[in-house]
């Protein structure tokens, strides 16, 4: 373990941001690490808590006290190989995870949980520093295929499992580059996309087969994927977005949030966009949802030059700290703020939009109510009634709606397939097996559970990976993941 009295002894000291004024003018990354000493005393907080509950809090089962333990002896080669262990991608998890494993940590209780991101995301940059992040092929090929539909991180992961258990492994991702939301929906002042680019090219080196620009169930057709193939792996993640059904939707001026946030990320890459640009540039903005991807939205509008900005929420506003309904280790629905928060911008909850008003065919304003929510109801839901007198109206040329996803694109690949659905339109996929109702066909992430973490994605894609071998095998070698070892 680390120092005994670490906790007692050092408070939590998170990573520093750049300058708002600074980092307004760029897509750079915004925090900044700490430096390695600082980082050990961070790591020396970890507690000899007997049962470590940020395992239980961590889909990956992550092996944080050992790995701050190595960080506080200055073993960082040796902290590198435990993470490595259970995580394909800490350089992703380390700046885009929620850290559900610090809401579980045992000295959040009474005192700020020990910084795990935070180590977790130095111990990779360092690896890579030093260079002890290298590719690793298999020693041996077995003579299988498999095919990955979907490069975000559930994809990457199960590839590269794959690919490490001896299986010739090609990924297909209908966009113009391999990434998925990692390259396209993320934006690079949360992760700069030449961190993606170097793990892509230690897969590469690996084995892995990348071949991006192809629809699968357009250019390759579903009985051309399953014959050329020993195995399928549907990675494509949930992209439906949920939208608004309300008088003015179809007004000019009014988008999807991954819409606006590709376009962006395009732009940093150097792409000459082919249709209209989507810019906050002296506008007033209306971003509708406050989860991470309108934090995003909000991020990318102030760099854009937006006029005024509004994130507005139709749920209650979280309390700041947790209630004895969300009772440790179990995550909290408490208030959280992103960088981007720090930068400007208003915020407001309980707000329920009405429609959009406009003139010559563009958007002027957004129709609103604010509303209360009643007792719960025999389904346990609490019915939404509208505050009388609370009407009002937001001047905004611009309206976000990063109101999340609702399920995968059936049209196209899953449809020719001819897999089954659950109940909320995912791809049907036990949890144990992966398989889905057609054989050889496999689904992880967000296209078998529905919109949720990276880490997540990147456990399912592991345990998916393992299912495949053992479809494939007989039995694999793999190692499980936390996902089904808790």
């Amino acid at each position: 373990m680390a120092d005994p009295k670490g906790f007692l002894k050092h408070n939590r000291t998170s990573q520093t941001r750049r300058p708002v004024d600074e980092r307004l003018r760029d897509y750079r990354e915004v925090y900044v690490n700490l430096e390695p000493k600082a980082l050990q005393t961070q790591a020396s907080r970890c507690m000899d808590c007997g049962i470590p509950f940020c395992h239980q809090g961590c889909p990956l089962g992550n092996i944080i006290p050992d790995w701050n333990d190595l960080v506080y002896r200055n073993r960082w080669r040796d902290a590198l190989d435990r993470l490595h262990a259970t995580n394909n991608f800490p350089e992703f998890t380390g700046r885009l995870c929620p850290a559900p494993c610090e809401a579980a940590c045992v000295l959040g209780i009474n005192q700020p949980a020990v910084t795990i991101k935070q180590i977790e995301q130095q111990i990779i940059d360092y690896g890579f520093e030093e260079g002890y992040v290298v590719a690793e092929p298999p020693a041996r090929r077995t003579g299988k295929t498999v095919a990955v539909v979907g490069s975000g991180p559930a994809g990457l992961a199960a590839a590269q499992q794959l690919n490490r258990a001896g299986h010739t492994v090609t990924v297909f991702e209908r966009v113009d580059r391999i990434g998925g939301l990692l390259r396209y929906g993320i934006p690079d002042f949360k992760m700069e996309k030449w961190i993606l680019d170097r793990r892509l090219r230690l897969m590469e080196e690996e084995g892995v087969v990348f071949r991006p620009g192809v629809n699968v169930g357009v250019d390759l057709s579903a009985e051309e994927l399953r014959a050329g193939f020993d195995a399928v792996c549907l990675a494509g993640g949930s992209t439906v977005p949920r939208d608004l059904g309300v008088p003015g939707r179809d007004l000019d001026g009014i988008h999807f949030a991954m819409d606006y946030l590709t376009q962006q990320n395009r732009l940093n890459a150097g792409d000459k966009l082919s249709g209209k640009r989507l810019t906050a540039e002296g506008k007033n903005v209306v971003i509708l949802g406050g989860g991470d991807t309108g934090a995003d939205c909000l991020g990318t509008v102030h760099r854009q030059g937006a006029a005024e900005v509004y994130q507005i929420e139709l749920l209650p506003k979280p309390p700041d700290d947790r209630t004895p309904a969300m009772p440790w280790p179990n995550w909290p629905f408490i208030l959280r703020s992103s960088a981007a928060h720090e930068e400007g911008g208003s915020r407001d909850w309980s707000i329920n939009t009405r429609g959009f008003s406009g003139k010559d065919g563009k958007v002027t304003h957004l129709d609103a109510v604010r509303i209360e929510f009643g007792e719960p109801g025999p389904d346990g839901r609490r019915p939404m009634v509208d505050v009388p007198g609370s009407e009002f109206s937001i001047k905004c040329d611009l309206v976000l709606l990063a109101l999340g996803f609702v399920n995968p694109q059936h049209e196209g690949l899953l449809n020719a397939l001819g897999v089954d659905y659950d109940a909320r339109g995912n791809v049907k996929a036990t949890t144990s097996a992966y398989a889905t109702s057609v054989p050889g066909v496999f689904a992880a992430g967000d296209v078998r559970r529905g919109q949720s973490l990276i880490v997540w994605a990147i456990a399912e894609g592991r345990e998916a990976a393992r299912a495949i071998d053992e479809h494939l095998m007989g039995a694999s070698r793999l190692p499980l993941a936390g996902a089904s070892m808790g």
